[in-house]
């Protein structure tokens, strides 16, 4: 029998008496239609059904957020083009930035709704309907269609943009922000998930598409695309004076002119959930009986008795599989509809597996969707059922996907410099770079880079030659001393740190050699348990996530032990790894053990590993002090005999009593917060193991690029797709606002992070918190409390029976509390942008949608100097873009902790960009290989002029242009940017690669880029040929290669193009030749 598609089982259920005789009503428009005794998981089924049978747009109330993101996760399953409008949270306070994504979603879901007349369901809730919104009709006449192929001036488009408020920046990185590079124009509008590049030939679009904030590179292209500008930028009013938000311009972010109701036409259906007592929707639905009259069940959705399945009961209690089977076969034989519901594939297999019987689930549809509970529909003979109750655990959902794209974590860019920054030059040393000057060479002015070194000599680079110069980035806080020009210094310290570093290549790879030599297990081929395991990870695999599972598994079947690092963000999902690691060691006989530095994160590892295996024969102990004498004793003994698969604990795991019998894997979680004596207490027990290590601190990309072949590191870089974003609140410090965030996260059985950074008035902030929040349980931590009562502290937070935690930087920065969803964190100025985005990831991990609060002094938040401040802050608000600075910061504390003081010494010295080239040859000299960092090919040619000052006055017929024009990159930060990365270019791949990027994000070549990238190609076919220079004297071509001049015949070849633009490609062909 095929299966049943979704449509058939609402058709099922509408023919039914009960059912059809309500839809009738519904067509005859009598109101109100109530529709009682349906328990909560049917209500989205219900209205599936009404949807099905209707054609009208139906807007559906919730009673609370919970509810709505509950009854729309299973809507999904149905109907499959539900919407979700996202209640904006606090429209009426004063001083706050709303959360630009969330401002996004609902001005898109509500132009969606006022363009396209088709029949939409809406899931909302009851409170949003008086939430202010821009007034029906105001964003349709505030929007511009962009269509490809259509005449547009692109003047009168930025008129537009500008009359709306958008804010003309070099780079677009948020909402409301638009950019201009020749005839290329991007903007980001407000309503759109991806920013969008349009680019015009003459008078025409010839192309739009969408593309990466972080790359800058386009992804996807549209044919057509809205603009929202406000209204009054497009009906060419005068633009109100008085300042909103953003200085003295209306958006529509801030339009709050009509409410939500004013969108739902006379014609649309209102379905409440769990009506109030003056609802005055049409339709009704609740799980009592709210109806008139004698109390009647005969279209009653109701629970399904399957009885209660506690964890693993499926597969390991007989009694009560049969009795599974039994009322499985009961409904069959009453011709029952059945249907269950998995959320994955995986589990589907294995269900059908554990209920091994022939002809057990005959006429039993298994589909996949996400559902917490099942029920029954009587009336229709339908049986719906939940895999999530059978095996015991509860759905995890998909969450809703907010409609953003991806987003890859932003690299350190070493180019981006800033006035007062520290530098280095790669020749001369550290120093400050004080600005771009015009500098007047030739009579023409040129731009450059002006440097400052110690007794304030100053070096004047000009831009061409930018790349030599890169931003300084040491360990710690401390600045460096600015180097002398013309002594022998710096030459010095480049030298001690290239000779340092090339012995700590030496001793990683001895290392790596020695563990080559050992012998160690190679685990077998995956199982068929472990491919139904992985299938069951009820997330989507990120795949960065992927690439490290492979990595690890690959590792494992070797015959040599396994070390192996994995660096990823909290929450990105290392967990899962090891999960997958652990699981296939048990497959293969092995013991694993799992060592955490805290008892409370070992817990907490505990509870996972039992969660995701509890469908499989494996056993899972834990040794730690929670655990009582006797318990540990007999754990010890398992291990000994091989009673226990997988054991998880504290350092206690490597005490002298603990024997295994035959251990395969080692996990460390969070290794940098080991002693160090333990850790070489690891190294010794564990040299003959696999071991796998997991960091919560991320590394910067370029150490991870430079390790590479050195170290087995896996990195994990994409946040995982359904987290909820975190609703970033920034806001003056105000106590109405403190007290209302703590009472709405407990009444919604949450608890709360509080974080004040001083100790000295962390007691006093506890007794303020208390008297604003009389009803909740609050408590202290912070460091230099003793560590087994900030250890008893935590734990009680985790097992919930705290409320309100105030603490300082957060204690444990691996813990996982889902329930916690509001982080307030008091002077967030102090902070820098690195710890408030760790911060902000340790809320927002679970079903709820979770809030960031950013208190900062009132006087911040006020307008005096505010044009400077509310950037600062807005950007803080889209922590996203922000982001790259902060992850500087942290990358490079993890930079220290992977090598250790000594080499952090000479990081300080050399700055962080020359340390990682330095490590990345050193690495490639101690393997014997050959390393290109740049191109060292000297190129002298007389006919050539490298930048514009040289170039204009002797003018085309003297000179071939090869450079980057103004013209063509506007923004100097950018042209800064471009030298550089065409300077670090090495091969041809890179060199194509890097001519479509600039291409998308710039426009056509004019042909000095065309000539610059002629160069280049010169440089590499030179490199291929080992020639170190190449000069061109009026007309004579002078190759040097290994220090002797390239003759043919005795003579230098001469040039013999007559037009100066044909000798570039000569002197191609004639090096290609060689």
């Amino acid at each position: 029998m095929e299966k049943s598609t979704p449509g058939d089982l609402l058709t099922l259920v509408s023919r039914s008496e009960p059912i059809a005789a309500k839809l009738r009503q519904i067509e005859n428009r009598i109101r109100p239609i109530v529709f009682s005794h349906v328990i909560d998981s049917a209500q989205a089924f219900l209205v599936a059904t009404i949807a099905h049978n209707i054609d009208k747009t139906i807007w559906v109330f919730c009673p609370s957020v919970h509810s709505q993101e509950l009854l729309y996760e299973s809507l999904l399953n149905w109907q499959l083009d539900a919407l979700f409008l996202p209640e904006a949270e606090f429209a009426a306070v004063e001083n706050i930035l709303p959360d630009p994504e969330i401002a996004a979603e609902r001005l898109a879901l509500l132009s969606l709704v006022e363009r396209n007349a088709g029949a939409h369901v809406i899931v909302a809730t009851r409170a949003s309907l008086d939430q202010p919104a821009p007034e029906p009709g105001a964003l349709i006449s505030a929007s511009i269609q962009l269509r490809r192929r259509t005449t547009e001036k692109m003047e009168r488009i930025l008129e537009q943009l500008s009359g709306a408020g958008y804010e003309r920046v070099a780079q677009v990185t948020t909402r409301g922000q638009f950019a201009v590079r020749g005839g290329i124009v991007d903007l980001y509008s407000w309503q759109a998930p991806l920013p969008v590049r349009v680019e015009f030939f003459g008078d025409e679009i010839e192309s739009l598409r969408e593309f990466d904030i972080d790359t800058q590179t386009s992804v996807n292209d549209l044919g057509s695309v809205e603009i929202l500008l406000s209204a009054a930028a497009k009906q060419g009013a005068a633009v109100s004076k008085t300042p909103g938000r953003f200085g003295n311009r209306p958006s529509l972010i801030e339009d709050q002119s009509g409410f939500i109701r004013d969108y739902i036409d006379n014609h649309d259906l209102k379905i409440d959930i769990e009506p109030g007592e003056n609802s005055d929707a049409q339709i009704q639905i609740s799980e009592s009986w709210i109806e008139s009259g004698p109390e009647d069940f005969s279209g009653a959705f109701q629970d399904c008795a399957v009885g209660e399945f506690a964890i693993g009961d499926l597969m390991l209690v007989q009694a009560k599989r049969a009795q599974f089977a039994a009322r499985l076969k009961e409904w069959r034989a009453n011709k029952a509809k059945i249907v269950i519901y998995f959320q994955t594939d995986g589990e589907i297999e294995r269900f059908r597996e554990i209920m091994g019987e022939k002809g057990a689930l005959d006429d039993v549809d298994l589909v996949e969707g996400t559902l917490a509970r099942g029920f029954c529909f009587p009336a229709a003979n339908l049986v719906v059922l939940s895999a999530a109750e059978l095996f015991g655990r509860f759905a995890a959902h998909g969450r809703r996907r907010l409609r953003r794209a991806e987003r890859h974590r932003a690299q350190i860019d070493f180019s981006e410099l800033r006035e007062g920054d520290f530098v280095v030059h790669l020749e001369h040393g550290v120093g400050r770079f004080l600005g771009l000057e015009k500098f007047a060479a030739q009579n023409r002015a040129q731009e450059v880079l002006v440097l400052e070194f110690a007794d304030e000599a100053k070096l004047y680079v000009p831009l061409e030659q930018a790349y030599l110069v890169s931003r300084y980035v040491g360990v710690g806080k401390k600045s460096p001393p600015l180097s002398s020009l013309g002594d022998a210094k710096w030459a010095r310290a480049k030298k001690n740190a290239a000779a340092s570093i090339f012995d700590y290549a030496g001793k990683m790879l001895a290392l790596q050699a020695e563990r080559e030599t050992h012998p160690g297990h190679a685990f077998g081929p995956d199982t068929k348990w472990q491919a139904e395991f992985e299938h069951s990870f009820p997330f989507l695999e990120t795949p960065d996530q992927l690439k490290a599972i492979v990595e690890t598994k690959i590792d494992m079947e070797q015959p040599r032990p396994m070390d192996r690092l994995i660096c990823g963000d909290a929450g990105f999902g290392k967990t899962e790894v090891a999960i997958r690691a652990a699981f296939k060691a048990v497959m293969d006989g092995k013991q694993v053990a799992v060592l955490a530095p805290t008892t409370v994160l070992a817990q907490q590892h505990s509870e996972v590993f039992r969660q995701r295996m509890l469908d499989y024969p494996v056993r899972i102990e834990m040794l730690s002090r929670f655990r009582s004498h006797s318990e540990q004793r007999k754990v010890l003994e398992l291990l000994r005999e091989g009673g226990v698969d997988i054991v998880i604990g504290t350092h206690r795991l490597i005490s002298g009593d603990v024997v295994f019998k035959d251990l395969g894997l080692v996990v460390i979680d969070e290794e940098q917060r080991f002693g160090v004596l333990h850790k070489e207490k690891f190294k010794e027990l564990f040299k003959l193991v696999d071991v796998l290590t997991l960091s919560a601190t991320p590394i910067p990309r370029t150490l991870y690029l430079s390790l590479v072949g050195v170290k087995d590191m896996s990195t994990i870089e994409t946040p995982p797709l359904n987290r909820l974003p975190v609703e970033t609140v920034v806001c003056g410090y105000d106590e109405r606002i403190i007290r209302d965030a703590i009472n709405r996260e407990i009444e919604r059985q949450g608890q709360v992070f509080f974080l004040h950074n001083r100790v000295q008035t962390i007691e006093r902030m506890r007794d303020k918190i208390a008297d604003l929040c009389p009803d909740a349980k609050i408590d202290i931590g912070h460091g230099q409390m003793d560590s087994d009562e900030l250890e008893a502290v935590m734990a009680r937070f985790v097992a919930g029976k705290i409320d309100v935690l105030v603490c300082t930087t957060i204690v444990e920065s691996g813990l996982d509390i889902p329930n916690a969803n509001t982080i307030i964190i008091d002077r967030a100025d102090r902070f820098g942008l690195a710890d408030l985005y760790q911060l902000r990831g340790r809320v927002g991990r679970a079903e709820h949608k979770a809030y960031a609060y950013l208190l900062l002094p009132r006087e911040m938040m006020t307008i005096g100097g505010a044009r400077k401040r509310i950037n600062a802050i807005k950007q803080y608000s889209s922590l996203g873009a922000g982001f790259r600075i902060a992850m500087r910061d942290l990358e490079i504390r993890g930079a220290g902790s992977i090598l250790g003081t000594a080499q952090s010494g000479h990081i300080v010295a050399v700055g962080f960009d020359l340390y990682c080239q330095l490590l990345k040859q050193a690495v490639a000299q101690r393997k014997g290989e050959k390393l290109r960092l740049r191109l060292e090919v000297d190129l002298r040619l007389d006919f050539v002029a490298t930048n514009e000052a040289e170039f204009v006055p002797l003018g085309p017929e003297a000179r071939m242009p090869a450079f980057i024009p103004a013209s063509f990159v506007g923004d100097t930060t950018l042209r800064i940017q471009a030298y550089r990365h065409i300077a670090e270019i090495t091969t041809r791949e890179q060199l194509e690669r890097l001519g479509r990027d600039w291409r998308d994000r710039f426009g056509p070549f004019p042909p000095a880029v065309d000539n610059l990238f002629l160069l280049t190609e010169i440089k590499l076919a030179a490199a291929d040929a080992s020639i170190s220079r190449v000069e061109a004297r009026e007309r004579k071509l002078m190759l040097t290669r290994r220090r002797d001049f390239i003759l043919v015949g005795g003579k230098f070849p001469r040039l013999v193009a007559s037009r100066i633009e044909q000798r570039l490609r000569e002197i191609l062909e004639l090096i290609k030749k060689l």
